[in-house]
């Protein structure tokens, strides 16, 4: 009885954990704390060395659970990513994913050897274990601000984050073999890292193929679809680490396919992976934080913060600068990408590794990691928002998002149910906006289920539900958003909504379902202004994208600063100006080359 006591006790305790990371989560999106640190306070407050003296130092359960979470974290950040958002920053991505790793490692390494006294390997090592960067904190702090990154920036940290896991982990693995076996052979370790890159790519093309496939011809009972894929990207990892290929970079390839790809049930695989990924990250900080020995920490905290310092505003910076200066990014957004560098779950899941193997002075990696990692979080997680604003990376939306429904239609995966509730000043309610790969199917209005012809015309406070391609979901946000009047706006202003000038035509294209010439994707409003106009831009210039006419309607310096959208509206080739037709008409010969 004694020990089924015990294991009564184990799961109270770890639930109550758990519970209490979810709920400081709240306390997290309140005032802007990066969550991360969060779920580690609460390891180790609850921890040996903290007032709850809970004892836990099995390293190998920890290092399962970090294992099984980062796999499923990869995956659904592969999932989320569209190929069509990384094709244009995907060789800076890469370049910042591999190279960009192993400078940050070699450039921390000697700082590491004369602020802790190690040698060169063992420096190398932990700059090895510290060099690669954590989405999930970066990107949880800018929606917490509300912001908005520029498209290119964005697809950049997405893309180079959920890649450049496989290149720390193999240096980690590898410089801990070296310490603890002794020899190195550089040619025999190049042959192995692109052996394991090579291999964990196709594992992860096959293993998403597959998924796929399976999941779009095998009727599986009702529920069962988002855990079947769950879990199959777990077979992939699995079968990825265990013939000795990059499992993590194969996983992340794996979501990429999948998400790339029409899927039964997309609208319920992402909710489950929501879910279960936030589940899996406050499991794995508690159980790291559960490890830190915070008296032991001291001992080596000066020299951890050096480290942390150099890692922060050397190593980092000149690695970004260095792998991005072949492709023209400008100095603010190479400054940004090298402040968002944070560091996370990966930095203390790979300093557990030395633990595991029992490497002689192992525990100085794991508590330099984590001295490290919160610094990072402290200094940089609560200025990566006023950092985007200052350097001009984002936008802030101070609209709320709609409350947007998802259902999935059995029997095809072409389209799926959306609905909203309708807004009074969304752009649909006023001007009856809406893309044209969107239709209005059904109205709810005081409970009463209406044809979109019989609650003609639409009210404020009905709900409506439109068929839309699932990619595009998000997209339809905007036309319910509560859209503030502009002060002063032109007389033949096209916009019931605005959008900033630094806005890419890229993003618009995605969007809207525009075509956009390659070489113009990354191309901002206000550099398309200039470049149809031949001339500085001024107030009410209009220019036409596709269906979309372009109101210029704030200029600052002859830039355009804000921009006017009107879309798919019949009479607005009659309304543009004789110049602004020539423009449209000279804009689809280029578009049709």
């Amino acid at each position: 009885m004694a020990t089924l006591d015990t294991v009564s006790i184990a799961i109270l305790l770890g639930s109550l954990l758990i519970l209490a990371g979810i709920l400081s989560s709240l306390l997290a999106m309140r005032f802007g704390a990066p969550l991360l640190l969060v779920f580690l306070g609460v390891g180790v407050l609850a921890g040996e060395g903290g007032p709850g003296g809970l004892r836990f130092d099995d390293v190998t359960i920890a290092y399962a659970v970090g294992s099984i979470a980062l796999a499923l974290i990869l995956f659904d950040g592969g999932l989320r990513t569209r190929f069509a958002s990384i094709r244009s920053v995907l060789a800076p991505s890469m370049m910042l994913a591999t190279v960009g790793v192993l400078l940050t490692a070699i450039l921390v390494a000697p700082v590491a050897k004369f602020a802790l006294g190690l040698g060169w390997t063992q420096a190398l090592l932990l700059g090895a274990l510290i060099a690669s960067t954590d989405a999930a904190a970066v990107f949880f702090l800018l929606s917490a601000g509300g912001l908005r990154l520029r498209p290119r920036v964005r697809a950049t940290l997405e893309v180079e984050s959920g890649t450049n896991d496989p290149i720390a982990i193999f240096l980690a693995l590898l410089l801990v073999e070296v310490l603890s076996v002794g020899g190195l052979s550089w040619s025999a370790a190049l042959a192995t890292l692109f052996r394991n890159a090579v291999l964990g790519a196709v594992i992860g093309y096959v293993g998403g193929r597959i998924i796929a496939w399976v999941l779009n011809r095998v009727t599986l009972p009702q529920g069962l679809h988002a855990p079947f894929v769950a879990i199959s990207a777990l077979v992939v990892f699995g079968f990825g680490n265990a013939v000795h290929a990059s499992g993590f970079l194969a996983v992340y390839l794996a979501g990429l396919i999948v998400g790339n790809r029409q899927i039964r049930a997309h609208n319920s695989v992402i909710a489950f992976l929501d879910a279960i990924t936030w589940l899996m990250q406050i499991v794995m900080f508690v159980l790291l934080g559960l490890l830190v020995w915070p008296g032991r920490l001291g001992a080596n905290l000066a020299g951890a913060i050096v480290v942390a310092m150099a890692l922060m505003l050397i190593a980092r910076p000149a690695a970004v600068f260095l792998c991005l200066w072949p492709f023209n990014f400008q100095w603010r957004e190479k400054l940004f990408i090298s402040w968002v560098g944070l560091r996370g779950a990966v930095a203390i899941f790979l300093a557990s590794i030395p633990l595991l193997v029992g490497l002689p002075g192992a525990a100085l990696y794991f508590d330099v990691a984590f001295a490290v990692v919160v610094s990072s979080l402290l200094i940089q997680g609560w200025t990566v928002a006023l950092s985007a604003r200052k350097l001009d990376m984002s936008f802030v939306r101070a609209d709320p998002a709609p409350q947007r429904v998802e259902l999935d239609l059995p029997g095809q995966m072409t389209r799926e149910i959306v609905g909203y509730p309708v807004p009074a000043n969304s752009p649909f309610l006023k001007r009856g906006l809406i893309p044209n790969w969107a239709r209005p199917t059904l109205v709810i209005r005081k409970e009463e289920i209406l044809t979109p012809a019989e609650a003609a015309p639409m009210q404020e406070g009905d709900y409506v539900y439109l068929l839309a391609p699932p990619e595009k979901a998000q997209a339809l946000d905007r036309f319910f958003m509560e859209s503030p009047v502009p002060r002063a706006p032109a007389a033949e202003a096209l916009g019931d909504f605005f959008v900033p000038g630094t806005a890419t035509l890229g993003a618009l294209a995605d969007i809207y379902g525009l075509q956009v010439a390659g070489d113009h994707a990354d191309v901002t409003l206000a550099d398309y202004f200039t470049e149809q106009l031949g001339r500085s831009a001024r107030a009410g210039d209009i220019v036409a994208l596709g269906t979309v006419a372009l109101l210029a309607h704030k200029v600052d310096g002859g830039k355009v600063t804000n921009v006017g959208l009107q879309l798919d509206e019949p009479e607005t080739a009659a309304t543009l100006s004789g110049r602004a037709r020539t423009i449209y008409g000279n804009l689809r010969k280029k578009l049709s080359r």
